[in-house]
């Protein structure tokens, strides 16, 4: 072969495989969705804009910004869920998959559970769920089957078995069937603590969950403090994070002994204020507060207390939150649904204002903060090029009302639109 001709060849090839890369790149830019939102928050730290679009590919976000300056590729498609306005997917960082609607979840038909799915969580904007408490093999089935795009719904991190005190299981359990309340682990040493710690992550656990109080009939149980210690001390060598029910003030204190990272309540119902010093601790540890003050007048309902007891009670639980706020301390959105059979959150979100945090506040306990917390602020909880496509459009602006939060038109997971108020995901990933 002449040099001529050697030098056609490799022209050739060349020409071919610029003509494959353009067609490789026009192919994945067809692939574009774009969301236009009437209003963007770009992150609780950032002034909305008004008129934003947000560009996905391949689960990711590719541009979040103006719409006067957005380069919008060719063969690009629009979103059905443009025209709300759009923030990034919200964490619920206490839910709880119990009860028999649950049971079987491995085998029960995934339209079923979709159903359901829809009913608790991403009907209201959650993209990312953390459920503290529930049967381990139910849940990881349940979330297996949800990765594998079978069943519609969000992200779900769990603790596995959560621990109680030795014959410490608490007395609102006791509608649970005999044979799950006998499998929930009651360590009776420190040895044993950390065996359940190593069983639940090494099955998959993300965390651990010790109820370092429970309430029983006519007195409280206490966790051990050389178990809670194992527990959270074997927890933290593996990298994750730990929960606690600590019930009263003196749970809060065994909890900060214990090294516990995130309070799963704030002290409920108990009227005696924080101590200063109590809470200056929490905060200088890094112990992070999931309020659940809707949970306070949902449980006091149930049980017929007079309204008047319930509102001060109430006003009691705001103010142990609004002391721990204006003191500089950390907030995770959460609000317990699964053991609260009252799923709507607008009332957590009209409380946690009451208890003195500004609607980006808000917006930060169920974004840019539990990102940080979990170590992910690199991939979630904001809009921004190469984070994930998790994301809500809300029906109204929450800068008006922070019941807002809860009026949801769509959520988006990873591209993937998992619920939308004008046609419900029923089964598996749906195209946007």
């Amino acid at each position: 072969m002449t040099t001529f001709m050697k030098r056609m060849v490799l022209a050739i090839q060349a020409l071919a495989l610029i003509a494959h890369v353009v067609a490789a790149h026009a192919a994945d830019e067809s692939g574009t969705r774009v969301l236009r939102g009437s209003k963007v928050y770009f992150s609780p730290d950032l002034p909305p804009i008004a008129d934003g679009i947000v560009l996905i590919r391949n689960g990711k976000i590719i541009s979040a910004g103006d719409k006067a300056t957005a380069r919008i590729p060719a063969g690009a498609q629009e979103s059905r869920c443009s025209g709300g306005v759009v923030t990034a997917g919200f964490q619920n960082s206490h839910v709880h998959f119990i009860g028999e609607q649950w049971n079987n979840a491995g085998s029960k038909p995934a339209a079923e559970l979709s159903r359901q799915i829809v009913a608790m969580l991403t009907r209201y904007g959650y993209t990312t769920v953390f459920d503290i408490a529930s049967d381990r093999e139910n849940t990881f089935a349940l979330r297996a089957r949800i990765e594998r795009g079978e069943v519609a719904g969000p992200r779900i991190m769990a603790v596995g078995m959560p621990l109680f005190p030795r014959n410490g299981l608490p007395v609102y359990l006791d509608h649970f069937p005999r044979e799950f309340l006998d499998r929930l682990p009651q360590p009776a040493n420190a040895e044993d603590a950390a065996k359940v710690v190593r069983e639940n992550i090494d099955a998959g656990a993300d965390g651990t969950k010790l109820f370092i109080v429970t309430p029983q009939i006519g007195r409280v149980t206490r966790m051990n403090a050389d178990i809670a210690r194992a527990a959270a001390d074997e927890t933290h060598r593996r990298g994750k994070l730990v929960f606690a029910h600590p019930t009263d003030i003196e749970g809060v204190r065994a909890s900060l002994a214990a090294g516990v990272d995130i309070l799963a309540h704030t002290t409920l119902g108990v009227e005696t204020p924080w101590p200063d010093e109590l809470r200056k601790q929490a905060i200088a540890q890094g112990m992070s507060l999931i309020p659940t003050l809707k949970l306070m007048r949902y449980e006091l309902k149930k049980e017929d207390v007079p309204p008047a007891i319930t509102e001060r009670l109430v006003a009691v639980s705001i103010d142990h939150v609004k002391t721990f706020v204006a003191a500089g301390g950390q907030v995770l959105f959460g609000t317990d649904v699964g053991y609260m059979g009252d799923f709507d959150p607008a009332e957590e979100y009209v409380l946690l204002s009451k208890a003195g945090m500004s609607n980006m506040q808000i917006l930060a306990s169920l974004t840019t903060t539990p990102a940080s917390r979990w170590k992910e602020g690199g991939r979630r909880g904001r809009l921004a090029p190469a984070m994930d496509a998790d994301l809500v459009v809300l029906e109204a602006d929450p800068a008006a009302d922070p019941a807002n939060f809860a009026k949801v038109a769509c959520t988006i997971r990873q591209g993937e639109i998992i619920y939308s108020a004008a046609g419900r995901v029923e089964t598996g990933k749906t195209a946007k």
